[in-house]
């Protein structure tokens, strides 16, 4: 009975991949890299495939997983890498991700999160090519583009082409502190500002292009399926939750400026269904909107302030249009009473998650957002001049700071 309802999954993908490529070519609207069958079956003919994916990985027009769109196809698919929160994005955030076999379709799934960041060569033996095709959310610390550099130098090392199956970028802005020298962590492997600006297939262009991989053998052989229709600065909105905590579109907005409260003693609303929505601590000076974090199996287990009464603010209706603010920060650090030791608990990560020492530093010193961010202007213009090389899409420079 499995095998019989497999079949009817895969014949059903089989016959609507063929009715979408007989019309795709002439409607307008978004494809996304994994929607191009076509280009990814020439890229992929008679070879042997590893995925690195999750539950993002599904086309843009109908619900179906890249796996079955492949398995429906007659691609060859070998193993199944899963980064941070799993293959099936269920797990809290710095959970263990355990290997395994997909039940589904009994493909071998291994862990690219933890300890194995970066994947053996016996874990790469029966590959012939890695397809990544996972949904970022365009910041530094989001760790997907972590995996995709340590998978990329893995591919490099041990002779293994790797395709990036490009989507949007719904964050797509220029801005913040770049990542300097001794600063570097896996929320923080490339010398990148925390809003990049790209793609995951632009970014992957510019980790080739600019030498950061570590292996010493040939380059990269990179193969990016860019998208059709779409440019920087279109809007996008996610048609899956990316991770656990980005559960709507605000808390995407949001999570660029809020994600530095992890080092800091204020809690984003892990814990309750409102993460990267609200902001909040013990202390009655955080402000009138009250929420207590719990355990919640699925978001996570151990929340900041866990059963605690929480006092602060919600912004689950802030008119906030994107890009990177400072003012959660600051606001914060003034109502506590601007006390450093009771405000930056954890320093150091939060200084690996700013990429530098200097913005703790500054927003101690009483420095305003305004003269914080002219001094990130010079490596922003740096970077910005060495981000034009690898644009695959128009960009009109309307959505970047």
């Amino acid at each position: 009975m499995k095998n019989i309802i497999q079949f009817s999954v895969l014949s059903f993908v089989f016959l609507f991949l063929t009715i979408y490529s007989i019309t795709a070519q002439d409607d307008n609207r978004l494809f996304l890299g994994a929607d191009r069958m076509d280009t990814i079956k020439a890229v992929l003919k008679d070879k042997r495939v590893g995925l690195v994916v999750n539950q993002t990985s599904i086309l843009s027009v109908a619900p179906v997983h890249l796996i079955d769109t492949l398995l429906a196809q007659g691609i060859r698919v070998t193993k199944v890498f899963a980064p941070e929160h799993g293959f099936r994005g269920t797990l809290e955030p710095g959970t263990h991700v355990e290997s395994g076999v997909d039940s589904k379709t009994g493909i071998p799934i291994e862990s690219a999160y933890g300890n194995n960041n970066r994947p053996t060569e016996s874990q790469l033996n029966g590959i012939d090519v890695l397809v990544f095709d996972i949904q970022d959310v365009g910041t530094r610390f989001y760790t997907y583009i972590s995996t995709m550099h340590y998978m990329m130098d893995a591919c490099a090392e041990y002779g293994k082409a790797f395709v990036v199956l490009d989507r949007p970028n719904p964050n797509d802005y220029v801005d913040g502190p770049m990542r300097k020298a001794g600063f570097e962590s896996f929320v923080g492997v490339d010398p990148i500002p925390v809003l990049h600006g790209l793609t995951v297939g632009e970014l992957a262009q510019m980790i080739h292009g600019e030498g950061w991989l570590k292996s010493e053998a040939e380059p990269c052989n990179l193969t990016v399926v860019k998208m059709l229709n779409w440019k920087h600065g279109d809007p996008y909105t996610l048609p899956v939750r990316p991770s656990p905590n980005l559960p709507n579109p605000q808390a995407i907005r949001l999570y660029p400026s809020l994600c530095f409260f992890e080092g800091l003693y204020v809690s984003v609303g892990r814990g309750t269904e409102f993460p990267f929505q609200i902001l909040g601590c013990p202390d009655k000076r955080g402000g009138s909107f009250t929420f207590t974090p719990v355990v919640m199996p699925g978001f996570d287990i151990n929340p900041m302030h866990k059963n605690t009464l929480c006092y602060g603010i919600d912004l689950r209706d802030d008119p906030f249009e994107g890009g990177l603010s400072l003012q959660y920060v600051i606001d914060f650090f003034n109502r506590l009473g601007r006390d450093d030791k009771l405000f930056f608990t954890r320093p150091n990560w939060f200084d690996l998650l700013a990429g530098n020492s200097s913005l703790r530093k500054q927003i101690v010193q009483g420095l305003s957002e305004a003269e914080i961010r002219a001094s990130w202007q010079p490596d922003l213009n740096q970077y910005k001049a060495m981000r034009k090389k690898y644009l695959l899409y128009p960009d009109y420079g309307l959505h970047s700071h």
